[in-house]
């Protein structure tokens, strides 16, 4: 059976404009983005000579959105853009569309016009901190919206009744395969010991996806004359707020403690099974997560691939993810915690090209 694509439509208060899209999710392939398309429906009677302007944004939003009446929350437009629909500007039947927009086109009549915007290739993709239980309000997050409205110019005052707003969400999937196989090693000295401590830790591949379990394996040389315990080992969930504040988030999304050990003299050589999920960590505020539409699931938030000629600092949030090995050296002059990390990718899979010979018109409605 060939999948069926659902057309998501919103429709203004007063019923003046409509906005149809194919798809709400734009993948970032970092050599290029897809292009946001969509058909515009508009009623004539209820436009009253107004034009009809479109509207692609991207906005990093940083603290709950009843605080900016007080100036503590901050809002920044990464992008913005906005083109007329109506009246015309160019004709179009003369214009290049997507195979959907030609569908749409041909369904709705024509009452019905095409709009298209194309991302730089600067811009971040959808990401939010998931607030806490107690949390009301707008998340620290960074958010792209299509927004369609009328009026004498697109500079004047939008007026609610008369506008549809839509979220989208830009996301990246996992490059190709780089057969980098990840590993980290040290060497600890420790007082009163002639020989030392000699840690290792590899992971059979770079990039692990959401809902696949992460496998770490450890090689503890434990040469030292302290004896080695309380070994363990988690994922930790790195977020740094490069935008506005510089903040810093590092959660544990996964974590195993064992009675391992590794006593003076002796080696350890173990693999450990982790499993990042948000399912595990709902309630854990300040978690960076891809973004959200409306009140649909998603996933921990994927590592941030960030282009070499990108400013870091306009990507507004940028996430890693590390495995990170601790355990407890102890002694006859005391005990110290000695630890080891390493970086790895956490992200969604490409995937599969989908049949899209069947297609039919489904609406999802949406409150504005």
């Amino acid at each position: 059976m060939s999948p069926k694509h659902i057309v998501f439509k919103k429709v203004s208060r007063d019923k003046s404009v409509s906005v149809y899209m194919g798809k709400r999710d734009f993948v970032d392939h970092c050599d290029f983005v897809d292009p946001v398309d969509g058909v515009i429906v508009i009623d004539p009677v209820q436009l009253k000579g107004k034009k009809v302007f479109v509207m692609l944004s991207c906005t990093f939003r940083y603290g709950r959105q009843d605080m900016d009446v007080m100036g503590v929350a901050f809002r920044r437009d990464l992008f913005v853009v906005t083109r007329q629909v109506y009246p015309e500007l160019q004709d179009k039947d003369k214009l290049t569309h997507t195979k959907i927009q030609q569908k749409l086109l041909r369904k709705l009549g024509d009452n019905a016009f095409p709009f298209f915007f194309e991302f730089p290739d600067n811009l971040p993709c959808s990401v939010a901190l998931q607030p806490g239980p107690s949390d009301v309000g707008k998340k620290c997050a960074v958010e792209f919206e299509v927004k369609a409205f009328c009026g004498e110019t697109q500079d004047e005052k939008i007026n609610k009744q008369s506008s549809v707003h839509l979220t989208i969400r830009k996301i990246q999937y996992s490059p190709e395969d780089s057969k980098v196989i990840p590993t980290a090693e040290t060497t600890f000295e420790f007082l009163m010991s002639e020989k030392p401590l000699h840690v290792k830790l590899s992971m059979p591949k770079e990039t692990f996806y959401h809902g696949e379990p992460v496998r770490v394996n450890a090689e503890i040389n434990n040469s030292s004359s302290r004896n080695i315990k309380d070994i363990s080992v988690s994922v930790e969930q790195v977020t740094n707020v490069v935008l506005y504040s510089n903040d810093k988030y590092v959660k544990s999304v996964a974590k195993e403690e064992t009675s391992d050990s590794a006593p003076s003299g002796t080696t350890l050589k173990k693999e450990y099974t982790l499993y990042p999920l948000l399912a595990h960590n709902k309630d854990r505020r300040g978690l960076a997560l891809d973004g959200r539409l409306k009140h649909e699931d998603t996933n921990l938030a994927s590592s941030s691939i960030v282009k070499q000629e990108v400013l870091k600092e306009v990507q507004g949030m940028l996430v890693s993810y590390k495995v990170v090995l601790r355990m407890i050296a102890s002694g006859t002059v005391g005990s110290s915690e000695v630890s080891l990390e390493l970086p790895f990718k956490l992200m969604n899979p490409k995937p599969e090209p989908a049949n899209q010979k069947t297609w039919c018109l489904r609406s999802l409605n949406e409150p504005t």
